[in-house]
């Protein structure tokens, strides 16, 4: 860490202000260290020190720019790390997150302050360049957060949105400033968006795939009048509010106060294109998406989004609060087990607290016991009480406030499932059997079964599939798959129905 000391020669601080500027740029004339995560200690420190060093306002703001292209590029090297966290993310990582995190805030409000000191002479003093790296390190303040499914820092929405009002007020929102791509109203509107989009719902992967993808798109939102925002994929922003941008089939606009809105329809309309495109066989790069959208995870992620911006997205039940206990374990094989062999499963399983119900799922916050590999779009069961069998559900969403503290919101998918061994054909290496679970048909709600496997384990196409069922008797079904139900980075989920003509 770098050490900063004062003259006692210079009593009116000259020496001492130009002895620190220089310790700052020597430092950001060094080469980086190889493992990015140690660049953060020296980076916040000299920020620190740049606010109590002396030194000219163009000296300030060449150091300022040195440490914010600096940091950027730490940032740039630490998000490949965070693509394939498990929740909850564990200390050391969550540390190294909350460091970038502060530091993102410090960046935001010392580039912001550059708009007391203008100088249209000095492109580093320029109030378009102030505010547009204000808002980016903002914006990524808030998607790195939502990588550990962490709640945003208190103020930072509000202070996003009033950092925005400011270029608007000032007529620069539509100014690209020199050295980068976009403006300051496409930064904003692509952090809006990844908020429109229920980050918390979403894996690291799949935050970073939706980030890039609004970088692209975000210019297919429309403006509106926050009065007009009533139909579904319509949004509206009260500036004075610490929250994202609230869907009005949440809520609508109150009309006493000023807020903006904007619409999602173009850009939905849009990923409905691409994703016909994904399913007809086109690749990701071809239409212009990045390369996960060709993975299961990504075109479900898509298909979650577009249905989601197109529906009123009201809810079907009413929640109750509740205070008791369940069971909960996660993933197919676990399940498999369970539901072939009952209590004599050797099964982790940890216990939660129910703290609300409806018909539909639960939300449940973890009391003990190991978790195990845990995600947005795993599978899994819950069991309370005297019950026998053990609810189905798929985890749709998580919040981690520290390692201690984990929220899942859980879907019922199904009251029980039957285990079973798929049969799938691998060329060469002869036939690969996989754990699968069959969900029953649910009357009213779901007239197939459906059935529950790996991620991108079967086939594209709908095809024959052989089920082998060992419950008391060895039953063998054919079956074929209609359509994919759900896609997730865990899992797929399938409907079937017998196949009439297996021949």
């Amino acid at each position: 860490m770098t050490k900063y000391t004062s003259s006692a020669n210079d009593a009116d601080g000259t020496a001492t202000g130009h002895s620190g500027i220089r310790t700052i740029l020597q430092w950001l004339a060094e080469p980086p260290a190889p493992q990015p995560a140690d660049e953060l200690p020296s980076l916040r420190a000299n920020l620190k020190a740049l606010q109590d060093v002396g030194g000219t306002l163009p000296q300030r703001a060449r150091a300022l720019e040195g440490l914010y292209l600096r940091s950027c590029s730490v940032v740039d090297r630490l998000l490949p790390l965070l693509h394939d966290l498990s929740l909850p993310v564990p200390s050391k990582t969550r540390r190294i997150v909350r460091s970038v995190l502060d530091l993102l805030q410090m960046l935001a409000d010392d580039t912001l302050a550059l708009l007391d000191t203008p100088d249209p002479a000095d492109p580093r003093r320029a109030p378009d360049v102030a505010l547009w790296r204000s808002l980016n390190a903002l914006a990524q303040q808030l998607m790195i957060g939502h990588l550990i499914a962490a709640p945003a820092r208190s103020g930072a929405w509000q202070q996003l949105h009033q950092t925005f009002a400011l270029a608007r007020s000032r007529k620069l929102e539509a100014v690209i400033p020199n050295g980068v791509a976009s403006s300051l109203q496409h930064v904003y509107h692509t952090a809006v968006l990844l908020g429109c989009a229920q980050p918390a719902s979403l894996t690291a992967r799949e935050v970073i795939f939706l980030a890039t993808l609004f970088e692209r798109f975000a210019d297919r939102i429309e403006p509106i009048a926050a009065a007009a925002a009533i139909s579904p994929g319509t949004f509206w922003i009260d500036p004075q509010r610490d929250v994202p941008a609230i869907s009005c089939s949440r809520k609508l606009a109150p009309p006493t106060t000023v807020q903006e809105g904007f619409s999602c329809v173009l850009l939905t309309s849009l990923l409905k294109t691409k994703i016909a495109q994904l399913e007809g066989g086109t690749p990701a790069r071809s239409i212009n998406l990045p390369d996960f959208a060709d993975t299961p995870a990504g075109i479900g992620v898509l298909r979650r989004l577009a249905g989601r911006w197109s529906d009123s997205g009201k809810r079907r039940f009413q929640r109750r609060r509740q205070n008791h206990r369940t069971v909960l374990s996660t993933g197919i094989d676990g399940l498999w087990q369970l539901c072939q062999q009952g209590d004599a499963a050797n099964v982790e399983l940890s216990t939660w607290m129910i703290t609300n119900e409806s018909p539909d799922g639960y939300a449940v916050m973890h009391v003990s016991g190991k978790t195990g590999t845990l995600s947005v779009g795993d599978i899994a069961a819950v069991r309370t009480g005297g019950e026998q069998n053990w609810q189905v559900c798929l985890v749709r969403w998580a919040l981690s406030e520290n390692p201690e503290h984990l929220e899942l919101g859980l879907q019922i998918l199904a009251p029980t499932a039957v285990p079973a061994i798929l049969a799938k054909p691998s060329g060469a290496l002869g036939t690969e059997h996989l754990r699968v679970l069959i969900l029953p048909e649910i009357p009213l709600l779901r007239s197939r079964q459906l059935l529950v496997v790996a991620s991108g384990a079967l086939p594209d196409k709908q095809q024959k599939l052989i089920l082998v069922i060992e419950k008391g008797n060895l039953m063998v079904r054919e079956v074929k798959s209609t359509h994919i139900d759900e896609q997730t980075g865990s899992v797929d989920i399938v409907a079937i129905e017998p196949d009439e003509n297996p021949f």
